[in-house]
């Protein structure tokens, strides 16, 4: 998976700026936007759902 800027070694600017696209994914509300946002093998959980991977995050 190739990287996408900002990388490391983070400033406060760069920092700032990448927290500010997570949350900006996050509040589009748009589950394709959202889970880029994530590794593709996240785990999450969800009640009793314990969606693996992007695809099932976002289905």
């Amino acid at each position: 998976m190739p990287a996408r800027p900002p990388v490391p070694p983070f400033t406060v600017e760069s920092a700032t700026h990448k927290v500010r696209m997570a949350e900006d994914a996050w509040n589009s509300c748009d589950p394709d936007r959202v889970v880029q946002v994530y590794t593709e093998d996240t785990q999450w959980r969800n009640r009793s759902e314990l969606p693996l991977g992007r695809e099932q995050v976002a289905g």
